[in-house]
C-alpha cells in the first residue's frame, strides 16, 4: 500500500531580513484576524493574503499551506505566554514562595486573557495543527523555569521543586482554559484570578519549611 505523504506544517523559510520580518508577522496578523473573523474553516491562503496586502506568492514563501499558518500562529502565541512565564520567574528568584506564586499567575494569566479570542480561538484549532506537541514543548519550557524558580527561594521547600512546578502549572493552565472556553465574563476574570493564586499561595505554604503562625 503507498504510504500518504506527509502534511508539510513548517514554514518553508525563515526571515532573516527587518522587510521578510516584517511580512511575516503581517501575514500572521492577518491569519489571526481572519480566523476571528470568518473561522477555520472559511480561512483560506488566498483570504489571508489579500487581508496582510501581500501576494499569495510572497505567503506561500514562508509558509507551504492552510495548516501551516495555523501552526505558526500558535506557536508565537504560546512562544509569548512562554516568555512572559521565564521573565516573571527571572525576576523573581530568591523571593517567598507567596511572591513568586502570586508573581507568576498574575503574568501568565495577563499573557493569557490579553487578547481573550484569539486563545479561545487557538484552542479550537490545535488539534488540526499538530498542536500537542508545540504544546508539549512550550510547557517544558514554562516547567524548567518555574523550578528553577522555586530553587532559590529564601523559604525552603520540603516538597520536590518539580513536583510543586508541576502542580502550579496545571492549575494555571486548568483554569485559564476553563475561563476561556466558559466565556466567563471580564469582570470576573479578575475574581478567579484572585482565588487561584489564594489555592497557590496555600499550596506553596504547605510546601515550605517556614514556621506556621
Amino acid at each position: 500500500m503507498p504510504q500518504r505523504a506527509q502534511v508539510v506544517l513548517e514554514p518553508r523559510k525563515s526571515p532573516v531580513q527587518a522587510r521578510s520580518a516584517a511580512s511575516v508577522d503581517a501575514i500572521l496578523e492577518a491569519t489571526i484576524q481572519v480566523l476571528l473573523s470568518i473561522g477555520k474553516e472559511q480561512l483560506t491562503t488566498t483570504k489571508v493574503a489579500l487581508r496582510a496586502g501581500v501576494s499569495v506568492g510572497t505567503l506561500y514563501q514562508y509558509f507551504p499551506n492552510k495548516s501551516s499558518l495555523l501552526q505558526a500562529v500558535l506557536r508565537r502565541h504560546l512562544t509569548e505566554v512562554g516568555d512572559a512565564v521565564e521573565r516573571v520567574c527571572k525576576e523573581q528568584k530568591g523571593r517567598t514562595l507567596r511572591q513568586m506564586a502570586t508573581a507568576l499567575i498574575t503574568a501568565f494569566m495577563h499573557a493569557k486573557m490579553r487578547d481573550a479570542k484569539t486563545s479561545v480561538a487557538l484552542y479550537s484549532v490545535s488539534s488540526d495543527v499538530d498542536g500537542t506537541k508545540i504544546v508539549q514543548q512550550m510547557g517544558a519550557r514554562f516547567h524548567k523555569a518555574v523550578a528553577r524558580m522555586l530553587t532559590t527561594s529564601c523559604e525552603p521547600l520540603t516538597s520536590d521543586p518539580q513536583l510543586v512546578a508541576s502542580m502550579l502549572q496545571g492549575a494555571m493552565v486548568g483554569i485559564s482554559r476553563r475561563i476561556l472556553e466558559s466565556g466567563v465574563a471580564e469582570g470576573q476574570r479578575e475574581v478567579l484570578q484572585q482565588e487561584l493564586i489564594f489555592v497557590a499561595c496555600a499550596y506553596v505554604d504547605a510546601c515550605s519549611a517556614r514556621p506556621r503562625i
